[in-house]
């Protein structure tokens, strides 16, 4: 099923990760699968989809601040600085996982990645599911993120129960990600923050 973006499809959304079921959307940078990342069987329900690896760790989408201690077990002055600089924006955070989070989401590295996109129909979407969703890109690994609704649905003919369309995505370029596990940050992707507007932190 595909809805276009609308507050009929935030809550068709929000009904459907209540009942651990995926869908697709347009995150703040390219199309992405949602479900809730404390619901261990619909994260096993995007790593089928996707053929994922088991040792990649599955990004979420956080809809405020305040839902950082939901998924990191500490955050250092070094997580709180950049986050107060570059969020919300396309930068996702690694920092230590809390220990209860789905091996799933996980993939046994202890640690999560988590992104305060800078898009507000983005954030009301996760807000309405729950404050966060998993953001893993919409496509089968090894394919080319999907930029628009139709081609999620080429991706995946089966096995998501909504797709909302929010139009083509505009976005030319991943989300930079950035280790903060450590005591040195570790950039592990240059995405749309270059890494000369990180130089402070790095």
């Amino acid at each position: 099923m595909i809805l276009k973006y609308s507050h009929e499809a935030r809550a068709e959304a929000a009904r459907i990760i209540h009942l651990g079921g995926v869908i697709a959307f347009r995150t703040d940078t390219f199309y992405g699968l949602g479900a809730d990342p404390l619901t261990a069987s619909a994260v096993g329900k995007i790593r089928e989809l996707k053929g994922r690896e088991e040792a990649k760790p599955i990004l979420l989408l956080i809809s405020d601040l305040t839902e950082v201690d939901r998924f990191i077990s500490h955050q250092s002055e070094i997580f709180k600085s950049v986050a107060n600089r570059f969020w919300p924006g396309p930068i996702t955070l690694i920092g230590a996982a809390r220990p209860e989070l789905p091996v799933e989401l996980t993939a046994g590295t202890q640690t999560i990645g988590l992104r305060l996109p800078n898009d507000e129909d983005v954030r009301s979407l996760v807000r309405e599911c729950g404050g966060a969703l998993t953001a893993t890109s919409a496509n089968t690994s090894g394919g080319d993120p999907a930029r628009t609704a139709a081609e999620v649905a080429n991706y995946f003919p089966k096995g998501i129960d909504l797709v909302i369309d929010a139009g083509t995505v505009t976005a030319t370029e991943p989300s930079t990600v950035l280790d903060l596990t450590e005591d040195k940050p570790l950039l592990i992707r240059e995405g749309a923050i270059r890494r000369e507007l990180l130089a402070d932190f790095l």
